[in-house]
């Protein structure tokens, strides 16, 4: 069988680039973005709104963009929690658009959550939300 050079070419770019990614994943394995390297993920009780969801619901006001486009869906969030329950930032993994995204990160910082706790201790915390927006 012949191969190619762009196929070696590919294969070598391929495999420099998995170790690459091995490498990195390696140093970082407990941050999913840039500078959230001191909340914790794995912990023994992850943070939660006070309320529930209803209360991140509670403080949507649905976007005039989006009701004229009729947007409806989910942003999903990472928003980080200190050790005192309140949110220190909110970042978006997957957005929607039409306003919704800037929507969700105001609604979730309005939000009081219970903290994060490991070993009995209160700890910085990374929680992974859903923000459901539909039509009224």
């Amino acid at each position: 069988m012949k191969t190619t050079f762009s196929s070696k070419l590919f294969n070598l770019l391929f495999i420099i680039t998995f170790f690459t990614l091995i490498n990195f994943s390696n140093a970082n394995a407990n941050t999913l973005l840039p500078g959230d390297e001191e909340y914790e993920i794995g912990i023994e009780k992850a943070p939660a709104p006070i309320g529930g969801n209803e209360a991140i619901s509670r403080n949507i006001n649905y976007p005039q963009t989006a009701l004229r486009s009729k947007t409806e869906g989910k942003v999903y969030c990472l928003a980080l929690i200190n050790q005192n329950g309140e949110v220190d930032d909110v970042k978006i993994v997957k957005g929607l658009g039409s306003g919704c995204d800037e929507e969700a990160v105001r609604a979730i910082k309005k939000t009081k959550f219970t903290p994060g706790h490991n070993l009995g201790v209160n700890v910085k915390a990374k929680l992974a939300l859903a923000v459901q927006f539909k039509l009224p």
